[in-house]
């Protein structure tokens, strides 16, 4: 998928719709009659309406302008993710699939007109700004984006690197539009976080680039020296955000985690199924540890394709809030003598399932809204050892064990509300691990 070849290319887009179109105008029937058989128009239909413009229109265009328009208009009217790519888009595409690209870092769809947000990528200045999944971006720098073309309103949000752009928000629940002046970055997205917690390790996947599973694999191995492989004891995936990204790098993160000939996705177009996609190898990344992914509005396409195979093979918990739910497959047709290419849905993603993503998104198994939980203030209660003439039993093995596992527990238990208190999602993650590994410790006994 790095080069462009003049094969069709199975691309799951890394941003929803970035190249995406809107369709200059409808066209409505202006007469009593009954409508025009569509298989009558001849066959220069097209060249007559692109003459007539280029005699009358009063602005001056250019051939080449009313093709692209014409081509861009045909397309974006099928879906919001079938477009025209011009040579510039291509280029542009191909900068994003390496993860690296100049604006405000933020992913983006059409819908009623208008750009939606499908997510702002984390440590961005759209993320920073609070931009969140599901805003509509209804003006840029003052103007409408109304029926503006979708690569237009990209365009317009970027920029030169320091440079502001006022986008104004309509957000559901918001009485009033926001207005979000955001400083145009250098955006360079570094497609795996991670972390430890104690003895569960973490790992965030923000976007499904190039490197991403390579990365994936690195982080990993790093927490489990950290932690010690006896000691581990479980994995929180976290896909939250995520727009999605390439295809093939979602294959081979989910095959990571799963048993060999084990099915990840399957694509289904007109003629039923195009192509089942299958693991390899048998599961090597956490083998037999439990694995919680985490999911929410802002987790599309491959990121959802993932969650889905997790979920359908039962391999982990999915936990969170129900994801975006773009499921369709973009082709990229390179057109011949380098005059752009086509971008066109061709199939939609299926679970293992048979479960479709596109429109529904993946359910997750345990629903969680964000929120936040305070440490509460120690109380001065008595027990059986303030009991007057209690009795004592004084072994000494025991205190020093129990004292012991105390002061871990005591450590669990600060990091915890900590955590709590900046991601209760995560720390319900990280206590779900946590219950499963201490249930199968007690079952095993």
């Amino acid at each position: 998928m790095k080069n462009l070849k003049l094969t069709a290319i199975v691309f799951a887009s890394v941003f929803v719709g970035f190249f995406s179109a809107i369709s200059f105008a409808q066209i409505q029937a202006v007469s009593s009659k009954p409508s025009v058989d569509k298989t009558k128009y001849s066959d220069d239909f097209l060249s007559q309406i692109l003459e007539r413009v280029k005699k009358d229109y009063v602005e001056e265009k250019s051939e080449s302008q009313l093709i692209e328009a014409a081509a861009s208009g045909i397309l974006s009217s099928l879906d919001p993710h079938s477009s025209f790519l011009n040579v510039e888009d291509l280029k542009e595409m191909s900068i994003h699939t390496k993860g690296e690209f100049g604006g405000v870092g933020i992913e983006i769809t059409t819908e009623m007109s208008v750009a939606k947000v499908v997510s702002a990528i984390e440590d961005t200045p759209a993320y920073r700004a609070d931009i969140k999944s599901g805003d509509y971006i209804v003006r840029i720098d003052g103007k409408s984006t109304y029926s503006m073309k979708i690569d237009e309103i990209v365009k317009k949000i970027r920029g030169k690197a320091n440079t502001p752009v006022k986008l104004t928000i309509y957000r559901k629940g918001e009485k009033e539009p926001l207005e979000k002046t955001i400083i145009r970055r250098i955006i360079k997205i570094k497609p795996i976080k991670s972390n430890r917690f104690n003895d569960v390790a973490y790992i965030k996947i923000t976007n499904f680039s190039e490197k991403t599973f390579i990365e994936l694999q690195a982080d990993l191995k790093k927490l489990k020296t950290q932690i010690g492989e006896k000691n581990l004891k479980g994995l929180v995936l976290d896909l939250r955000n995520n727009p999605g990204g390439l295809l093939d790098q979602a294959i081979e993160v989910s095959a990571g985690f799963l048993d060999k000939n084990k099915v990840v996705v399957s694509i289904k177009g007109k003629a039923g199924v195009l192509k089942e996609f299958q693991t390899e190898n048998d599961q090597f990344l956490v083998p037999n540890l439990p694995i919680v992914v985490l999911i929410n509005e802002g987790s599309a396409s491959a990121s959802e394709i993932v969650a889905g195979a997790l979920q359908d093979h039962k391999r982990a918990v999915i936990m969170g809030s129900k994801s975006f739910g773009k499921g369709s497959v973009q082709t990229i047709i390179p057109l011949e003598n380098n005059q752009g290419a086509i971008k066109m849905t061709t199939a939609l993603y299926y679970t293992p399932s048979g479960r479709s993503i596109q429109a529904m998104g993946i359910e997750p198994d345990i629903e969680l809204a964000q929120a936040s939980i305070e440490k509460q203030k120690d109380l001065d209660r008595d027990s059986e050892a303030d009991l007057k003439g209690h009795i004592q039993i004084q072994i000494k093995d025991s205190i020093e064990k129990t004292a012991k596992s105390s002061k871990e527990k005591q450590k669990i238990a600060d990091e915890n509300i900590d955590i709590y208190q900046k991601d209760y999602q995560l720390a319900r993650a990280l206590d779900l691990i946590r219950g499963i590994g201490l249930y199968n410790s007690i079952i095993k006994k």
